[in-house]
């Protein structure tokens, strides 16, 4: 897992893939934790995507680094019970503006279950990191 989590570390920005119906629908994200063996991701419980996940838990994130290589990272998203994560993620983000009592907003973490990962070269094979 840590391999998966140094790659979105280093490409910054990564894309998550839900669909919306039919439509697929992307969107940019930053935010990641890796714990206890998990990469955590954050979603707002007043956005779309949340609902999205909710309804069809199945998911793609997709990372780019500078080199070329790029990460596709497949699987079930299940949202985590223990708030931890979430006030960690909102503390070491600066999401505290957003997500606060006085919005009302909550961050929704998440991890992947029954996941591949791959790192696929621009040009060869790719490389299960997994």
């Amino acid at each position: 897992m840590s391999k998966v989590n140094d790659f979105l570390t280093e490409a910054g920005v990564f894309f998550l893939a839900t669909t919306d119906g039919k439509q697929p629908k992307v969107r940019p994200l930053g935010a990641h934790l890796e714990e206890e063996g998990k990469i955590i991701f954050g979603v707002g419980d007043f956005k779309a995507v949340y609902k999205q996940l909710t309804v069809n838990p199945l998911v793609e994130i997709v990372a780019c680094k500078p080199d070329g290589h790029w990460l596709r990272y497949t699987g079930k998203a299940v949202f985590e019970t223990d708030e931890k994560y979430a006030k960690e993620m909102i503390e070491a983000s600066g999401l505290q503006k957003i997500y606060n009592e006085e919005t009302g907003h909550k961050l929704m973490c998440f991890h992947l279950e029954d996941a591949t990962a791959v790192d696929m070269a621009v040009m060869g094979e790719g490389e299960n990191l997994l």
